[in-house]
């Protein structure tokens, strides 16, 4: 399997962006890539650092000419494509989405954001409602994807329920920086239990993970880039500059899955029985 990863520096111009993603597509599928991630929200910068009612303009339908554009760039191309937009549901009513294109153009269907951070220079909660269908697979002519999105990258849960639902690989279309202001330690460490909380996420589950980020300066946020492929053992099998933009093709070997389940059976040594406790948002008995 081969996937395609792009970072990108968001231009302020949402036509600009969309160029360079579909551009950015083929190069892709030239270089032999099967399954394309954007990184989030790659139509526009971040906008989610201050509450402005004005960014909703941004917002569009996945029935628009965006999605219609990209099903024809993965029909031309022959390739499974993943993108993360600003849905406008209804007048009121908007997600941070991701949608799934099959390699014939298909719209397969959509993961809409269930974790939803509000934390200074990310408020998304101002702008977008949870994802309320749950956690999603995809079954693509490469194989059966999982798509979660960003904040859902922290917790171990949604990943499990996705890898349970058969998923053979995890993306995460991200948007993740520091704060100019920090200092280098920080930006480190935080840096660090980014890649290591997804890595885990692989081992726990068995399965390669993707995960899409932006780079640049946008509004005092520096993205950190590091989009990295790791395998079914948390493996770094790719990571991409720091601060520079990159398109990447990468090879995974998806028949490692069974090798890693076989020799470290963490599914069948789950303790079903003893985890009704985890749908407590905190157990003070």
């Amino acid at each position: 399997m081969k996937v395609g990863l792009i970072q990108h520096e968001a231009k302020v111009d949402v036509n600009i962006n969309l160029d360079r993603t579909i551009n950015a597509i083929k190069q892709l599928a030239n270089e032999g890539a099967e399954i394309i991630c954007t990184q989030e929200l790659f139509r526009s910068q971040y906008f989610c650092y201050e509450e402005n009612l004005r960014h909703f303009d941004l917002a569009e339908s996945l029935r628009g000419e965006t999605v219609d554009q990209l099903s024809q760039i993965a029909k031309e191309a022959g390739v499974v494509l993943i993108a993360s937009l600003f849905e406008e549901r209804t007048e009121g009513l908007y997600h941070n989405t991701a949608v799934v294109f099959d390699a014939d153009g298909t719209v397969l269907g959509n993961y809409r954001k269930m974790h939803i951070p509000e934390d200074p220079g990310f408020n998304e909660k101002f702008y977008f409602a949870p994802g309320e269908e749950g956690y999603k697979v995809f079954d693509t002519r490469f194989g059966r994807i999982g798509v979660l999105i960003c904040w859902d990258q922290w917790y171990p849960e949604a990943a499990r329920l996705t890898a349970l639902k058969g998923a053979e690989i995890l993306f995460y279309p991200t948007a993740i920086g520091w704060d100019e202001k920090a200092s280098k330690s920080v930006n480190e460490e935080e840096l660090a239990a980014w890649q290591t909380i997804q890595r885990s996420h692989a081992i726990a589950n068995g399965i390669p993970v993707v995960s899409v980020n932006r780079v640049g300066n946008e509004n005092g946020t520096l993205f950190w880039g590091s989009s990295f492929v790791c395998n079914a053992f948390g493996r770094v099998l790719f990571e991409a500059p720091n601060t520079d933009e990159s398109v990447s093709c990468v090879e995974i070997d998806a028949s490692e899955t069974k090798k890693y389940r076989r020799v470290w059976p963490f599914l069948r040594d789950r303790r079903i029985d003893s985890y009704s406790g985890i749908i407590k948002r905190m157990d003070d008995e």
